[in-house]
Order: C-alpha cells, then sequence, then structure tokens
C-alpha cells in the first residue's frame, strides 16, 4: 500500500497490503425480572466483550520519534525510540514501542494484535489528538484517505446502510459537505440498488466528487473532539 502524498515531506515507504482484518436495544416488556436478569451477560464477560471489541489488530505509522518524546526528562541515552500511530478499526490514536532495531516508516500499516509481530513490540498508550507531535498532525489527513481507500468495502457498506439517528437527524447528516439535498439523493439513489465502490457513488452521485476526503474529514472531526456528540467511525477518549 502506497500513500501519494506526504505534507510533511518525510521518506515513507510503501508496503503490500496485507489481508484485510474481517470486519441493543429496548428491555422485553411484560417479562419477569428474573427472566430479564438471565439476558443479561456477566458484568466482566460484557466488559471483556467491549474489550475485544476496541481492540486493534492494525495501526497506521503517523511519526517515529528515534528519541521518544522530548518531554519525559530522561536522557537522550536513556530515550527508547516511539511511534505514533492510529488504528484502522476504531481510529484509535496511540503511542507504540518497536522492536530494537526496528525503524517502522511512517505511513506504513504494522500489525499490533495478538501473536507474532514483525515491527512492534507492544502497545504503550492511547493518546489524545492534542497529544501528536507536529508530524503526526500533518501526516493524519493523508493516512486517514489512505486508510478509507483500503477498507473501501467498509465505508461503501456505510453508504448502503447509513439510517435515522433521531426524526430530525440522519447519519449522512453528519459527513461534511452533504446537506439535506445530497442527502436524499444518496437515499433515492441506493434506493435503486446498492451502491458498489466509491467509483460507483461518484458516477451515481456526481455532486458526491470524493467520498474519500468526505469520510476521512468526519474521522479527523470526530478525533479533534472530545465531546462531539455522535459518533459514526471512532471510540470516545477514555476519562482520567
Amino acid at each position: 500500500m502506497r500513500v501519494e502524498k506526504s505534507q510533511s515531506g518525510r521518506p515513507y515507504a510503501g508496503r503490500s497490503a496485507a489481508e484485510k482484518p474481517s470486519y441493543g436495544g429496548k428491555r422485553p416488556a411484560g417479562k419477569p425480572q428474573s427472566e430479564r436478569q438471565s439476558e443479561r451477560a456477566p458484568r466482566s464477560s460484557r466488559k471483556s466483550q467491549e474489550s475485544s471489541q476496541e481492540r486493534e489488530e492494525y495501526a497506521w505509522v503517523l511519526d517515529y520519534l528515534p528519541y521518544g518524546k522530548s518531554v519525559d526528562g530522561a536522557a537522550t541515552y536513556q530515550k527508547k525510540p516511539l511511534v505514533q500511530a492510529i488504528g484502522d478499526k476504531k481510529f484509535t490514536l496511540m503511542e507504540l514501542v518497536p522492536k530494537n532495531g526496528v525503524v517502522p516508516q511512517i505511513q506504513s500499516r504494522v500489525y499490533i494484535g495478538s501473536g507474532d509481530r514483525d515491527e512492534i513490540d507492544h502497545v504503550k498508550q492511547r493518546i489524545g489528538y492534542p497529544d501528536l507531535t507536529t508530524g503526526a498532525n500533518l501526516e493524519l489527513p493523508f493516512i486517514l484517505e489512505a486508510c478509507v481507500r483500503y477498507q473501501e468495502e467498509r465505508f461503501v457498506k456505510f453508504f448502503n446502510e447509513a439510517h435515522s439517528i433521531t426524526t430530525r437527524l440522519h447519519m449522512l447528516d453528519l459527513l461534511p459537505g452533504i446537506g439535506k439535498k445530497l442527502m436524499w439523493s444518496i437515499i433515492d439513489e441506493r434506493k435503486k440498488g446498492d451502491f458498489k465502490s466509491f467509483q460507483d457513488i461518484r458516477e451515481r452521485i456526481p455532486s458526491l466528487h470524493d467520498p474519500t476526503k468526505v469520510l476521512a474529514h468526519r474521522i479527523e472531526e470526530e478525533l479533534k473532539d472530545d465531546f462531539i456528540k455522535y459518533r459514526l467511525f471512532t471510540t470516545p477518549p477514555r476519562r482520567q
């Protein structure tokens, strides 16, 4: 996978695409309390399931810091390399520790899931948008577009399945640049048949010039605003 642009101008290596990772409701009325209790998963089980759902398996490298952060106070010779990255499942911003002697290339996609990893030793911590370096900030828009293109099937499915959130608000309304008129054009067109690709969307909805950029901009908005009301693609930040 090669990203065509790099705002910061840093060198990066193209990588062959790894196999893509695969990708309630109201309590029933009228049931006895005992039956309703039995329908609930144990608290520990729910927590484990939620943790599993949030876990990222792949991340895109935003910045490589050979001597870690300059604010940690340690002497240069004591500092260890650090990677700032973003997951491609829930777009979790994080810091990674690379394996000894490995220099992950900026804009490359690295495996961070369980089992053997080629480049990353471990995930150090989850971070927020304000924690990104200047370099990571510059790379973020381009990497988000690359990530959306890489998972085209997932995001085309979003256009096919987006639905109303409230009586006055639709999921498509939340995408930058999509007003009511364009929203109804998308809804009316998909009734004729599901969209098959980004190219199909562009051809059938000419006024939606670049679905990739629209999606990437929405993801970036969610990353920047910890208190944004509706999240389509990201998870809320962890509260301290």
